[in-house]
């Protein structure tokens, strides 16, 4: 079926599609599965698979920046405890050393900051139902303190250096996401057109996607298409057959006609 669907789109002279934005769809898709799948799960479940994940992820890139700041560590030598410096200029040196340390140290920060904000981003919106600003603040302060303890930055006062550091995080994601909301959320008319916005890049009919949002022809009214609801926006026969003939072939939307 896939043959004949690429005999068609050279004959009717469309350009093949696109094999990076194939990929890129495949990716979301599979992103999307497995984000359901981990959804239907129980609490304890999800948390761990978030938490051991986003920390395999930190630690690949701890390591990654480690491997780049690992000759600025050398230059950082901890003195040795009979050296006579005072406590603060000691936990100086270990603070710079948490920051400028290897890889195996980098990873391991990394790892402990990125998998207890993800644990514990996870564990919020599960219980509240939603991702705002006090779960996001709440995880970057978890993720903030255990740095400073993991890392050695606490120095003598590691209870109250540990605190501050989870308040400075707090306060840093707490912004970002502040920022984030303000300028990188989407237009709402885009989340209705999800999955038409997927089917067209698979077919490599992206440049379409204006006519469907043009004749209000949502993601709900996908298993509904016909030949002329497709003319009357405008769009050509080829790429009418192959739109056709993709929902055709899909299980769900064929369930729905």
């Amino acid at each position: 079926m896939e043959g004949r669907q690429g005999v068609m789109e050279v004959s009717m002279g469309l350009p093949p599609p696109n094999p990076i934005a194939q990929l890129q769809t495949r990716f979301k898709e599979l992103e999307v599965g497995f984000r359901g799948w981990l959804s239907k799960q129980s609490l304890p479940v999800e948390a761990a698979v978030v938490t051991v994940t986003s920390a395999v992820q930190g630690a690949a890139i701890g390591g990654f920046m480690g491997t780049l700041t690992n000759d600025a560590s050398s230059a950082f030598p901890t003195p040795p405890p009979q050296s006579g410096l005072n406590p603060q200029l000691m936990a100086s040196f270990k603070q710079s050393q948490a920051l400028t340390g290897g890889p195996l140290v980098q990873a391991r920060n990394f790892a402990v900051m990125t998998g207890v904000n993800a644990g514990i981003s996870c564990v919020m919106k599960r219980i509240r139902g939603k991702e705002d600003v006090q779960t996001n603040m709440v995880a970057a302060f978890g993720s903030g303190a255990l740095f400073s303890v993991v890392s050695g930055m606490g120095g003598p006062n590691q209870a109250a250096n540990a605190v501050t550091s989870g308040l400075f995080f707090a306060l840093v994601q707490g912004g970002l996401f502040k920022l984030g909301q303000k300028f990188s959320q989407p237009p709402t008319e885009d989340l209705f057109y999800v999955r038409t916005r997927c089917m067209l890049t698979r077919l490599g009919l992206q440049n379409y996607e204006k006519n469907f949002k043009k004749g209000l022809l949502t993601d709900s009214t996908l298993p509904l298409l016909t030949d002329s609801a497709l003319r009357d926006v405008k769009i050509p026969p080829g790429p009418r057959l192959l739109i056709l003939d993709h929902i055709q072939r899909d299980p769900e939307l064929k369930e729905k006609r």
